[in-house]
């Protein structure tokens, strides 16, 4: 009987803040594991999904979007993107169908030998030939194995993409359990949820300034109690997280309540208390502590 190969490897998404890379992260595992909002810089850490089939493993990573660091929480999110490309058997480079090439900030990705797809994304917002015409751009201006313009919001192009990912991969073992689904924990899970509902809630610069962190985690038969603990910079941001009569704080807690407990499947009793870290985002000992230990 002939032997069936099995192909397995690791796929990393990389891009620009805002370029589309968690959704489509959560389209190709089919498991909504990255935060998704219209703000940049919602995903702060490396996040594998794992997708298992009988004769593949893919590890995807999705990752925080590329950008010129401007404090250290800055620098420790570009680690994490330089670590996913360092073990990389494919490189998913996502572009917005708005952005032109930046030679600064992609010139470690015009160096990889590993096999490189350019996506333009958001093609569903394209008008005319637009989409067409910026796939020609990015082929004129930047190096990559294969480009494909694509939707992942809408779905339009991954089945071609993932022909592309099936055709790359390297033969390999699985390099994790068939019942894995992502190397984070569910404590991790909860407190981004926790953050996503504070980005879709708060404008302006409070969200970024505001750290997660889930201090309790006890899983019953039919509820997990969850007591998180939000950071924020300054004092005068703890007032506008709470809001009057803590009212902000409380919708917060009710969304992501909610969000909790359709990922986990059981009854949420989550509390949440707001805190302060003076410049946590500056300092290498608060950043150790929530979890940036690249």
């Amino acid at each position: 009987m002939e032997k069936t190969t099995h192909k397995a490897g690791f796929v990393s998404l990389v891009g620009r803040p805002n370029a589309g890379k968690s959704t489509l992260m959560n389209r190709l595992v089919g498991e909504r594991l990255s935060i998704i909002t219209s703000k940049a810089q919602t995903t702060r850490h490396r996040i594998m999904g794992i997708l298992n089939g009988d004769n593949f493993q893919i590890v995807y990573s999705d990752t925080p979007g590329i950008l010129r660091p401007s404090y250290r929480l800055h620098e420790k999110m570009m680690r994490f993107v330089n670590a996913s490309l360092e073990d990389a058997d494919i490189v998913i480079l996502i572009t917005d169908i708005k952005e032109k090439y930046d030679p600064e900030l992609l010139e470690r990705l015009q160096q990889t030998t590993t096999p490189l797809i350019l996506l333009v994304n958001k093609s569903d917002t394209a008008e005319g030939t637009q989409a067409h015409d910026k796939l020609q751009y990015w082929k004129d201006s930047f190096k990559a194995t294969h480009y494909l313009c694509i939707s992942a919001l809408e779905g339009d192009g991954v089945d071609e993409l993932w022909d592309l990912i099936m055709g790359l991969l390297p033969e390999h073992p699985p390099y994790f359990p068939q019942d894995e689904l992502t190397d984070k924990s569910d404590r991790f899970f909860a407190s981004e949820i926790i953050r996503e509902k504070i980005f879709l809630n708060y404008d302006q610069e409070v969200p970024y300034s505001v750290e997660v962190v889930v201090t309790e985690f006890k899983e019953e038969e039919k509820i997990i109690r969850i007591r998180a603990e939000l950071y924020v910079e300054r004092k005068s941001q703890k007032g506008i997280i709470i809001g009057k009569g803590g009212q902000a704080l409380k919708k917060v807690g009710m969304e992501a309540r909610k969000d909790m407990e359709a990922f986990f499947l059981k009854q949420i009793h989550l509390e949440t208390f707001v805190k302060v870290a003076d410049d946590w985002r500056k300092k290498d000992q608060n950043l150790k502590w929530f979890g940036y230990n690249n």
